[in-house]
């Protein structure tokens, strides 16, 4: 009896060896299968993970691919920008259509401009006169050129003075801030509140009006708004990391100034310098026309428009228009430069 149970229980105890061999077989011969899943899993893991792991490594290469577009687009030289805008070649065109024609007609046409002939008095255009003669017996177009050499002259420096005078005052200002700021501004404050044509009238009846007089007379009044400006810009270059790297460093308040500020403010002054020179032509127009102007021989186009005015009911318009044109056309001249400057100057306004 113990023979007949001896059998079973050693066929009992054989079965789930059996078992077990025939399942680790199995599972021997799924194997393969099973490790090239784990290996596909990890490949597909591996090629996901440098790129940000699926639509997150797209949305990376976007962003790179819009931060090279941006760089790109600001790495644009100022002089291709300005080429590449309609109206700064128109601008560019006009002025130097007007500094040929003022400097270099003189070189070939010629006029007397001193001598007064009153028989040849208010001649219209014809022969010999391409703009007619003004009241004085002088050719028009002479006097044209030749008013416009001393007009853009003025301008420019006198426009040029006073983006210097007001760089140099608003970026001190705007760097050092504080008390000396708040006084400083206080003073540009209280000049802006006197009327810049009553100003302009004072200086100009106190001194003899002559080139030089009359560049620092108009600079004088004009520099504010630029001080105004350049103070905005330098309070936002203070804070910059390589502004405050030059404090860290040692570096003093005058380094950091003409090194940092007025340089990354130069979009800002170049654009103004524009704008600054179509308003000194303006003003010495201005001064020209109610007296305050240069002295003759000299003339330039306000006093050209001031001498024809007093004919404006005789018909003698070849008196009055050709200043006045020149003057509208010289000053919408630089305010197309400098639009085109400022989108030169002021990338994010091309990226946008």
């Amino acid at each position: 009896m113990t023979g007949k149970h001896a059998a079973p229980s050693g066929r009992s105890a054989r079965t789930p060896g059996l078992a077990r061999a025939r399942h680790n077989g199995h599972a021997d011969r799924s194997c393969p299968d099973r490790q090239a899943g784990q290996a596909g899993q990890a490949a597909g893991a591996g090629a996901a993970g440098p790129s940000g792991r699926g639509n997150g490594g797209q949305a990376v290469r976007d962003r790179r691919a819009a931060r090279l577009s941006r760089a790109a687009a600001v790495r644009v030289s100022p002089a291709a920008a300005v080429l590449a805008s309609p109206m700064a070649t128109a601008g560019l065109v006009l002025i130097a259509a007007m500094v040929a024609f003022c400097f270099g007609g003189r070189l070939v046409y010629h006029g007397d401009l001193t001598r007064v002939n009153l028989l040849l008095g208010n001649r219209p255009p014809g022969a010999g006169h391409p703009l007619g003669t003004d009241a004085n017996g002088i050719d028009v177009l002479g006097s044209l050129m030749a008013g416009g050499q001393l007009s853009l002259e003025v301008g420019s420096a006198a426009g040029l003075l006073a983006a210097m005078i007001g760089s140099a005052w608003g970026a001190v200002a705007g760097y050092v801030g504080g008390a000396v700021d708040a006084i400083m501004m206080r003073v540009v404050d209280a000049a802006v509140a006197i009327p810049a044509l009553a100003a302009l009238l004072l200086l100009s009846a106190i001194y003899t009006p002559s080139p030089a007089v009359l560049v620092l007379v108009i600079a004088a009044t004009s520099w504010l708004s630029t001080a105004h400006l350049v103070r905005g810009a330098a309070l936002t270059l203070r804070t910059r990391e390589y502004v405050q790297a030059v404090r860290l460093m040692g570096g003093g308040r005058a380094r950091a100034i003409v090194r940092h500020i007025a340089p990354n403010a130069l979009g800002v002054i170049t654009v103004n310098v524009t704008l600054q020179v179509a308003d000194a032509i303006l003003a010495l127009a201005t001064l020209s026309y109610l007296g305050l102007g240069v002295r003759p021989p000299a003339t330039d186009w306000g006093d050209m428009i001031a001498g024809g005015i007093r004919y404006i009911y005789d018909g003698y318009w070849w008196e009055i228009y050709p200043a006045g044109i020149a003057i509208i056309v010289a000053v919408v001249a630089f305010n197309l430069l400098g639009d085109g400057l400022r989108d030169a100057v002021d990338p994010p306004s091309r990226i946008r």
